[in-house]
């Protein structure tokens, strides 16, 4: 990349931030990421550094735009959850949020794999999936009804733009018949503002460091629904029945611990156990389809068990587990 704009950008902010010597031209490498971010690994004289920058438009089929001041949000969830949970994000090295650019810690993906490459793979690690659950509560439990964290994460716009919209909204459209429902359920979840929330709670978010998670990309920051979060990242469990067949039976016990280790209230189990069906649904019919589950046959199975579901919602997590296995089996 050496000699692109994007290089000069970077090493400018690397230079201002004082990551990077006055004199020192890193050098830059790309890395994969999501959808909504540029991300490279910057190779300075004291060592290799992660940098991220959010984009405008995120790099989906559909048309879809977030405001870039999300990056500043993200950089605040993973300071913040820090101070709770030391070790749960990288460490934050720099931030400029006019630019929407920030440097943290780099983590050598040799010995921290990401969790969606450990499932694929179909090694189902229950207990790692319990500490999941564990330190996303630590989180939620840590910022319930404080004040601080509840004007400093007013993000309901870009929470709406970014999640609400493209995962409900959207799949209302795909599906007229359940827009109401849908579209009812943004509003519920819109309007429950309990505890910190990072919004993308996805095995390619979660690094397995050992035999603890490490959370990425907390750029859905958003102080509201906690239910969302353990809805999102169950919702993923269930969809790996599909990638890697073979351990599904697996990734349901996978399922299991990360509720028990979660232990949601009875409130919020309800409200994770209504959306996690249409997060579901969203999953093949909303603005981001996995990239795994692309065969009619599959997408019509994710269908036939969401859909009744979002109908008449299940009270519980495990009713929505079961329906699923229910599926797989037929």
């Amino acid at each position: 990349m050496t000699g692109t704009g994007a290089d000069d950008f970077l090493t400018a902010f690397l230079r201002r931030s004082g990551l990077a010597a006055a004199d020192e031209t890193p050098a830059y490498t790309a890395l994969a990421g999501g959808v909504s971010s540029d991300i490279w690994r910057a190779e300075l004289r004291t060592g290799p550094v992660c940098v991220k920058r959010a984009l405008p438009k995120l790099k989906v089929k559909a048309d879809w735009f977030a405001p870039i001041e999300r990056n500043a949000f993200e950089v605040a969830w993973m300071e913040t959850a820090n101070a709770l949970e030391p070790g749960i994000a990288p460490k934050v090295l720099a931030h400029d949020a006019g630019l929407g650019v920030f440097a943290m810690a780099y983590l050598d993906p040799a010995g921290h794999p990401t969790w969606k490459d450990e499932l694929r793979a179909g090694r189902a690690d229950p207990a790692f999936a319990r500490r999941v659950g564990e330190r996303l509560k630590r989180v939620h439990a840590g910022t319930a009804n404080d004040a601080a964290a509840a004007e400093r994460f007013r993000t309901d716009e870009t929470f709406y733009a970014i999640r609400l919209e493209p995962y409900l909204i959207a799949t209302g459209r795909a599906h007229p018949d359940l827009a109401p429902r849908l579209e009812a359920l943004a509003a519920t979840t819109a309007a429950n503002r309990e505890a910190l929330v990072h919004g993308d709670v996805s095995p390619k978010n979660i690094l397995v460091a050992g035999t603890q998670p490490v959370f990425l990309d907390a750029e859905c920051a958003w102080y509201g629904d906690p239910a969302f979060d353990l809805a999102f990242c169950l919702n993923h469990l269930l969809l790996k029945c599909l990638w890697t067949p073979s351990a599904a039976d697996g990734f349901l016990a996978c399922f299991d611990a990360l509720r028990a280790g979660y232990a949601p209230a009875p409130a919020v189990e309800k409200r994770a156990a209504t959306l996690l069906p249409a997060l579901f649904l969203a999953r093949v019919d909303g603005k981001s389809p996995v990239e795994y589950v692309t065969a009619e046959p599959e997408r019509d199975r994710v269908r036939r068990a969401a859909r009744p579901m979002i109908e008449t919602p299940p009270g519980r997590l495990d009713g929505v587990r079961q329906a699923w296995e229910r599926e797989l089996r037929s």
